[in-house]
């Protein structure tokens, strides 16, 4: 079909033609190339969080800039939950060792869903038992609720034998958030410290 046209016609086809294809492909190899972990979930793209207001264990406030700058892991709890909390946390202590200076990069932090027992004393003295470097943080429970919407976790009040003694459901999975301050993905349950130190070490040394 191309023979019946005109040379120079034709010529100028095959050119442009060939570089619609170049443009093509260069668009796909210019693609950054996605990143893959082996213990969770990368979001493409990371989600923005909406403006939020918590008190951290110094009784600061904490914001969204203070998850800029740096990779984060929010693990969701509360300072009595009897078993997952704690074991969770001592995972996360042993992955922040196993990091060696690259955990100079990351934030640990608890973000806790019982205010009304974790106040930033408690809190400080909670964390601060697994590891110094470790970050707590609370809020109300319009804060909490916004933030379990943006970043997918859920968390429900179960009552005890008295007012005192209730207990919470939470998720287990860690939420893990990027420098620019945007939900990235999950590493979900069970934790295995040996795999979480592989893929934080992927991301922390992910060029920008």
């Amino acid at each position: 079909m191309l023979n019946k046209i005109p040379a120079p016609l034709r010529f100028g086809l095959i050119a442009a033609l060939a570089a619609a294809l170049g443009l093509a492909l260069g668009v796909v190899f210019m693609q950054p190339k996605a990143i893959s972990i082996e213990s969770g979930t990368l979001l493409q793209p990371p989600r923005e969080l909406p403006a939020f207001a918590l008190t951290d264990a110094d009784g600061k406030p904490f914001t969204n800039a203070n998850l800029q700058g740096h990779w984060t892991v929010i693990f969701v709890g509360f300072t009595t939950c009897p078993d997952v909390c704690p074991a969770t946390l001592t995972t996360m202590k042993g992955v922040m060792a196993d990091l060696g200076p690259l955990a100079d990069q990351v934030q640990m932090m608890l973000l806790s869903i019982d205010p009304e027992r974790d106040t930033p004393e408690r809190l400080k003295s909670y964390v601060q038992y697994f590891d110094p470097r470790f970050k707590a943080a609370t809020g109300s429970t319009a804060e909490l609720d916004k933030l379990a919407r943006a970043m997918s976790f859920v968390y429900t009040k179960v009552p005890g034998a008295t007012p005192e003694t209730y207990t919470m459901d939470h998720s287990a999975a860690l939420i893990v958030i990027n420098p620019q301050g945007q939900l990235a993905g999950f590493f979900t349950a069970p934790h295995r410290q040996k795999a979480l130190v592989t893929d934080l070490t992927t991301l922390l040394k992910k060029k920008a």
